[in-house]
């Protein structure tokens, strides 16, 4: 099976890692730096999260995939100045972690894997990824990967949350990030390579027959 790329190339891990960190070490550095000041962790935020959206625009990054990480960033800070709790820059985080547990487990048992949908839109395969039996089977595995990052990434976060730990939830941020990330797609890469047959063409060629067809439907 000849497969030149891993799933880390073609979802460009490195940079989603690197874009959810930054804002989230800003934050805690301005609210350090400044006594505590959640102004002044909001304001380094937004700072962070501008510079990035600067540079993924002049790399020639879609301007609406863009312009969500920076609104996503404003909104975490807001919550945090609204609330008057520093802890709560992370609350979007953890509950999107939290609704990705559920989305990608129900996806799994209905048999539309989230990661088959992502790949396949980035291969611009559409659902013709889905009539491949054995590519279904290997992206429901794989997901289950996915399920266990968002899972670890809760059961780390909570606590911390709840406790207020503003140096421990950054450290997190980063550590299950940029590692986590990297060792997510690493073994759902393999898990799939694992799972699709020794003749199988690769992710790039779904073999569609009309018995699949008629299955998948």
């Amino acid at each position: 099976m000849a497969q030149p790329e891993s799933l880390a190339e073609l979802l460009n891990g490195r940079r989603a890692a690197v874009d959810a960190s930054l804002p989230a070490v800003g934050f805690v550095a301005g609210w350090l730096a400044f006594g505590e000041s959640i102004w002044a962790g909001a304001i380094a935020a937004v700072i962070c999260a501008i510079g990035l959206s600067a540079w993924r625009l002049r790399k020639g990054d879609k301007p609406r995939a863009v312009l969500i990480g920076l609104f996503v960033v404003c909104i975490a800070a807001l919550i945090a100045l609204y609330t008057g709790k520093a802890e709560n820059f992370f609350l979007l985080q953890l509950l999107s972690n939290g609704a990705s547990v559920l989305a990608w487990v129900i996806s799994i048992v209905i048999r539309w894997p989230l990661l088959g949908i992502v790949v396949g839109t980035v291969l611009g395969q559409k659902t013709r990824w889905r009539r491949d039996p054995a590519l279904l089977r290997a992206y429901s595995r794989g997901s289950w990967v996915w399920v266990a990052q968002y899972v670890i990434r809760v059961a780390v976060f909570l606590p911390l949350y709840q406790a207020g730990y503003m140096a421990a939830l950054g450290t997190a941020r980063v550590l299950l990030s940029g590692p986590l990330v990297a060792a997510c797609l690493a073994v759902s890469w393999w898990v799939i390579r694992r799972s699709l047959p020794a003749d199988h063409p690769g992710l790039r060629h779904p073999v569609v027959d009309e018995p699949a067809q008629k299955a998948a439907s």
